[in-house]
């Protein structure tokens, strides 16, 4: 069953929400965007603003807060959607959360978000992508792209890169077909590449040497206070780091075939097309 009916963003200004949008938009499906700049604002902290959002929403595609506190509030919130009629949730979360033998700290407050979708009450789907390749174009990395040295904590270990626009394609589908409630799907690009790989292919792509620079964790998270993060932001990018550097996520997922029934964007092409927006010219 396909569903038409208004779908609630929540998230909607972020790398994958802007993608549910365009999808959508390129369907003609009606939705509703929910910010702390939106129409009807919403914002996570300030529960007030939760009942007037929820109203009238049969769909929501939830890409919660970063940090404990902001997971904690995401799970307060889906309670109170599905007891105020919210019927249906699709829930972005990570790669690797709840996997046996892959249980990390950084990760328990993204399992106990994904259990309270899944003890709401409501029909859900869950989305475990690996890391945005757009991470490097539309997030912090991306002036370490353009310093030329990308500085992480990340050893020696492997992530299977996502083409944000193929978990934008995913979530579209799912939002728009009740075949897939009451599942998980752990997305991933097509092969695993380690930090120096990702900096040669960076090179490559833009005609000038990116280097990989391995930190020490507590270097890393000293790094980041110095450039204005908090102790706590900048703890949990290293603990996020760690999965890498501890080499757990050196595996390929197959979510995206699953379900659009196409192979994932390979990372080349990606920082091939990337580099050609002009995004990391100097």
């Amino acid at each position: 069953m396909t569903n038409t009916k208004e779908i609630l963003i929540l998230g909607g200004k972020g790398k994958t929400g802007r993608r549910v949008a365009a999808q959508l938009d390129n369907r003609q499906i009606p939705y509703r965007l929910a910010s702390r700049t939106s129409a009807q604002r919403f914002d996570w902290y300030d529960e007030s603003t939760w009942s007037p959002t929820i109203g009238g929403a049969d769909t929501a595609y939830l890409a919660p807060p970063v940090g404990a506190t902001g997971l904690a509030q995401a799970g307060r919130f889906v309670q109170q959607a599905a007891d105020e009629g919210l019927r249906r949730i699709v829930l972005l979360s990570g790669r690797g959360v709840g996997s046996p033998g892959r249980e990390f700290a950084v990760y328990e407050g993204q399992l106990g978000l994904e259990h309270a979708v899944q003890a709401s009450g409501a029909d859900w789907t869950i989305i475990q992508p690996a890391w945005f390749a757009q991470g490097f174009s539309e997030d912090f990395l991306r002036y370490d792209v353009l310093a030329g040295e990308i500085r992480l904590s990340a050893g020696d270990g492997g992530e299977a890169w996502i083409d944000t626009n193929d978990v934008g394609d995913v979530m579209a589908a799912v939002l728009l077909d009740e075949a897939y409630t009451g599942a998980t799907y752990a997305l991933s690009g097509p092969r695993f590449l380690t930090m120096a790989e990702v900096a040669a292919e960076l090179s490559a792509a833009t005609g000038r040497p990116i280097n990989y620079v391995n930190l020490d964790p507590e270097q890393h998270v000293a790094e980041l206070i110095a450039q204005g993060q908090t102790l706590e932001d900048s703890e949990a990018v290293r603990d996020l780091f760690a999965v890498i550097r501890n080499h757990r996520s050196e595996y390929v997922s197959d979510g995206v075939q699953q379900i659009l029934g196409r192979q994932p964007r390979d990372f080349t092409d990606w920082a091939r097309d990337t580099a050609a927006t002009g995004i990391w010219a100097q």
